[in-house]
């Protein structure tokens, strides 16, 4: 499944990204920035496993919330100065939301 890679490569790029962080935020951003990113391929890989459409779709939305709470986490390290340039990496987490909203529709 071709998102599923896409939010790969995210859980990837969080886990170089919050590396550079400050170690005072190890158990803080740090640790929730990485659970959310790593919540949305597991929440695809665990939901196209299930036997109906609706129960995909429930993982879908679950993975959905995540990659919202990954962006909000984004923008708080971003005002904080402990990412650079982060658009970049919004930009490939909105084209990520977008294609798990399309893929959630098509299956009801």
């Amino acid at each position: 499944m071709e998102v599923w890679h896409e939010a790969i490569t995210l859980v990837e790029l969080i886990y170089k990204l919050t590396n550079e962080f400050p170690i005072s935020e190890k158990f803080n951003l740090i640790s929730q920035m990485q659970r959310c990113a790593v919540s949305i391929p597991s929440n695809i890989a665990e939901g196209a496993n299930r036997d109906s459409s609706k129960e995909f779709s429930r993982y879908l939305q679950i993975a959905i919330g995540s990659s919202f709470e990954l962006e909000t986490q984004l923008i708080i390290s971003s005002r904080l100065g402990y990412i650079k340039e982060s658009e970049h990496i919004l930009e490939r987490l909105n084209r990520l939301q977008r294609r798990l909203n399309a893929l959630n529709k098509s299956i009801k």
